[in-house]
């Protein structure tokens, strides 16, 4: 992988991180957790691990979705 694009995913990772525990609201902890599983896939992909990356396309984005369902049940019900 080229450099440049290795310390760009690296810092959406970095920024993922930061604004996930500076965060409040528990959706936007969710959401940003999601922008830092969107910068370690590249690296699944460059290292050759597709099926690991194949596996985390699928289950981070249904797993954020049915938890942020969970929570909003659990807000309007209080």
């Amino acid at each position: 992988m080229n450099e440049l694009m290795s310390v760009i995913f690296a810092a959406i990772i970095l920024v993922g991180t930061f604004a996930t525990i500076f965060s409040k609201d528990p959706f936007d902890k969710l959401i940003c957790l999601g922008i830092v599983v969107g910068g370690i896939m590249p690296f699944f992909a460059d290292r050759g691990l597709l099926d690991i990356l194949v596996a985390t396309a699928l289950i981070a984005p249904l797993s954020t979705i049915f938890i942020l369902m969970a929570m909003r049940r659990l807000r309007h019900d209080t």
